[in-house]
């Protein structure tokens, strides 16, 4: 089990360049089984999570090209689908959640996917319903070994047929799914309620330059006219909002000067607003974020008519889940109160204990709110040690010692190198003093 030592109370400074986003490179990965022509990624990121899905890409006989950083090349010309069912792949794909994404493509391409019960985060119940009630739209066989904990969906002899769906949930990765196996389905598919974030764009826009027909990109409607066979093709993974959202909080919590490099303004969302609610001041230079050096705090803005601000999650366009946990402890250092309203997941927010143990004012009413009371630095955090539950949270007791007086220790840091790259290095270009123990 890795360990980070962090010396806190330290001011940063310096340029930093945000990785490539984790959940589009998971979606955009699987895409590469729905041809067998040469498909080139860049900008993928160096992360725990992303390189177990191309070790997996690898066992089924995905060839792969490194050429250089963050760029590979793929070809699915022999795939060995028997691989689906050897007791490695049960080990491989129940260890990471993404992996559930491979059964649509594999589905769509060679006629059967299967997938043992996925992990990844502790974070709450996370159903597969949307993803399988899709393949079952479209015309696909489902299986369940309840023993093994292991799903398949396999095609009939009519094959997949477009379908007319309203979606129960605007899953991301149940999206994704449904449309890299409709791609290839004859007919039509409509999908109601469908997820619109940008790394669903991304996919739908990469599916389209190989030769998919995908319309109402963008928006919750999405029309897709399946096509025979699809093409290879070059895409360019965006920028990850989520670690760009962490290095704002970062930034103001620790007071200190920092500029994240092109970060693709347009998909950030409520994202800069968001943080602007929470009093941090944050400029736009061209594609750049220039975040000042806080040395007056910053103050939580209240509603309009006085009342106590509330920062909720929604499906996109809506607030991301991913960065609750980041705004939670940013405001335990501001001036003023903050309620958080985590609506998407139950147990997100029970890593708050250990911010109470660092002397932050947290008020936790149920699985699903908490109330911060700021500090507005009058009162420093205290050095701990800890323990972290998932990547979300793991960054955000990162941030939480760095602002913190003391050196903290942080176990499992192994959940923060699953959706962070490099993150110990990074930090410590712009100054932190932080070391990585094994």
């Amino acid at each position: 089990m890795g360990v980070f030592k962090i010396e806190g109370g330290i001011r940063l400074k310096g340029e930093v360049i945000p990785q490539g986003a984790k959940n589009e490179a998971l979606q955009i990965l699987c895409a590469v089984l729905l041809t067998p022509e040469k498909v080139t990624i860049n900008n993928i990121p160096d992360i725990i999570d992303v390189n177990k899905l191309i070790a997996i890409l690898e066992h089924l006989g995905v060839k792969i090209q490194r050429n250089g950083k963050g760029s590979i090349t793929f070809q699915a010309d022999e795939v060995n689908i028997d691989y689906l069912e050897t007791e490695a792949f049960k080990k491989e794909g129940g260890s990471l959640r993404g992996s559930i994404m491979i059964v649509g493509p594999l589905l769509a391409r060679f006629g059967k996917g299967y997938i043992p019960k996925p992990g990844g985060d502790k974070i709450g119940r996370r159903r597969l319903d949307t993803h399988f009630e899709g393949f079952i739209n479209l015309g696909a066989k489902f299986r369940y070994n309840r023993e093994d904990h292991f799903y398949g969906v396999e095609q009939t002899e009519e094959g997949l047929k477009g379908a007319d769906m309203l979606l129960d949930e605007a899953s991301v990765t149940g999206t994704a799914n449904i449309v890299m196996t409709a791609v290839l389905a004859k007919g039509i598919t409509t999908i109601y309620n469908a997820a619109c974030e940008p790394y669903l764009q991304q996919l739908c826009k990469m599916l389209n330059s190989m030769g998919a027909k995908i319309t109402g990109v963008g928006s919750n409607l999405l029309t897709i006219e399946g096509v025979t066979s699809l093409n290879g093709c070059t895409h360019r993974i965006l920028p990850d909002m989520i670690e760009i959202g962490s290095w704002i909080g970062l930034a103001a919590m620790t007071r200190s000067e920092i500029t994240i490099k092109d970060v693709s303004w347009e998909n950030l969302g409520l994202i800069p607003s968001t943080f602007r609610k929470l009093g941090i001041t944050l400029e736009k230079r061209g594609d750049d974020i220039y975040i000042p050096e806080h040395k007056d705090g910053y103050q939580i803005k209240t509603d309009i008519d006085g009342s106590i601000l509330t920062v909720a999650d929604a499906p996109w366009p809506g607030f991301t889940p991913d960065l609750l946990s980041i705004v939670l402890v940013v405001a335990t250092q501001a001036k003023g109160d903050l309620l958080i309203h985590q609506k998407m997941f139950e147990s997100r927010l029970f890593f708050v204990d250990k911010l109470i143990d660092m002397g932050a004012k947290i008020l936790l009413c149920d699985p699903h709110r908490a109330v911060v009371m700021g500090h507005n630095f009058q009162s420093q955090l205290k050095a701990t040690t800890m323990s972290s539950p998932d990547i979300r949270a793991g960054i955000s007791l990162l941030i939480a010692a760095l602002s913190a007086k003391g050196t903290s220790t942080i176990q499992n840091s192994e959940q923060i190198d699953r959706g962070y790259e490099r993150i110990d290095e990074r930090l410590r270009a712009l100054g932190a003093k932080i070391v990585r123990e094994d």
